[in-house]
């Protein structure tokens, strides 16, 4: 017998296999298709800062009558390309939001009665726009835990490295203040130091990261002179970036890790756990091949743990981190040497 458990985030997996926030997890359907084919957990879809913004844009451009009602009722302008009266902007913008969260709530609550495995709610802000009004409605709907997708991007000209950074911990702050369940932070890697601001994060009483959450890129279509988005899946040769930096933190920060991007086979999840992951996230295969490729990962997982003699995945979880390898200089490497390559 094999014992493929693991902790994560304060519980007992059943596995190591975590599907991940997408549109996959936002249908009842596929989440009693996802547990049945044997994850250990699942990441719903998140609600979205900017899906609410653009709920508000909806109804403040409506020709519906209730919403006129409210237009007139507060002295507004009804012409759509001018502004409304503050008071009625806020009633509209809080409507939205309410609404947003009521289907999210919804979705999280009906999670919990259909599935039995851990239902992690995902929560996806630009800014530090009502992280905790979100986390705590959310918990309150019942989810287990909470990751929240944090990615900002250090494009802002007028703000320094350490203000950029300081806005993860405030939201961790705010958070921590209003919620009990555990929360994880899923982040980029955009940090004037990674490892140093991973293991303070950690310090934070979080009780994981997620790396990486993979951002929307543009692209350049050069025959309408537009942007466009890039590759909206990952390909497997991305996984190599989160297993550098699995094995650089596991064992060094006090917190979980789960590894995100490129795990689109039972190798890459076989490498992660021996870099020291607690536990992967996989999405973009199950847009490929969809949720019945899970119970082939767990074969193949145990086939390999047969192989090698472990029982359990605590056997050789982190058998090969930073902090155990032979020559840790392996992960720092960053240029290719002569030895290495073909290139003369």
């Amino acid at each position: 017998m094999f014992d493929l458990s693991c902790k994560y985030l304060g519980f007992q997996l059943k596995n190591p296999l975590i599907v991940g926030s997408s549109g996959l997890t936002s249908s009842i359907e596929n989440l009693k298709t996802i547990s049945a084919m044997g994850a250990g957990a699942v990441v719903l879809k998140s609600i979205f800062e900017e899906q609410i913004k653009f709920e508000t844009e909806k109804l403040i451009n409506s020709d519906e009558p209730n919403i006129k009602s409210w237009q007139d009722a507060f002295n507004g302008i009804v012409s759509k390309n001018e502004y409304y009266h503050d008071e009625a902007y806020e009633y509209i913008t809080n409507f939205a939001k309410e609404h947003s969260l009521k289907q999210y709530l919804t979705l999280v609550s009906d999670a919990k009665k259909a599935i039995d495995i851990p239902v992690i709610a995902s929560i996806h802000c630009s800014t530090q726009y009502d992280w905790q009004y979100f986390a705590k409605r959310i918990q309150d709907a019942g989810a287990d835990a909470v990751e929240l997708n944090v990615y900002l991007l250090p494009s802002n000209f007028e703000k320094n490295s350490s203000e950029i950074e300081q806005v993860y911990f405030d939201i961790v702050k705010e958070v921590k203040k209003f919620i009990t369940i555990p929360f994880s932070l899923k982040i980029g890697y955009y940090f004037s130091s990674l490892a140093q601001t991973a293991l303070k994060l950690s310090e934070t009483g979080i009780a994981g990261l997620t790396l990486f959450n993979r951002p929307y890129n543009p692209d350049i279509d050069i025959n309408t002179l537009e942007v466009t988005a890039s590759n909206m899946y990952s390909t497997a040769p991305e996984y190599s970036h989160t297993l550098r930096w699995v094995a650089l933190l596991a064992g060094k920060i006090k917190c979980n890790i789960a590894a995100s991007t490129g795990i689109h086979n039972s190798e890459t999840v076989i490498k992660q756990l021996l870099a020291g992951a607690d536990a992967v996230q996989i999405v973009s295969l199950f847009y490929e091949k969809n949720f019945d490729v899970l119970p082939g990962i767990l074969k193949d997982l145990e086939n390999w743990m047969t192989k090698h003699n472990y029982k359990s995945i605590n056997d050789f979880k982190g058998l090969l981190s930073h902090k155990n390898v032979h020559n840790p200089a392996s992960y720092e490497r960053v240029q290719f040497i002569k030895l290495y390559s073909n290139i003369v």
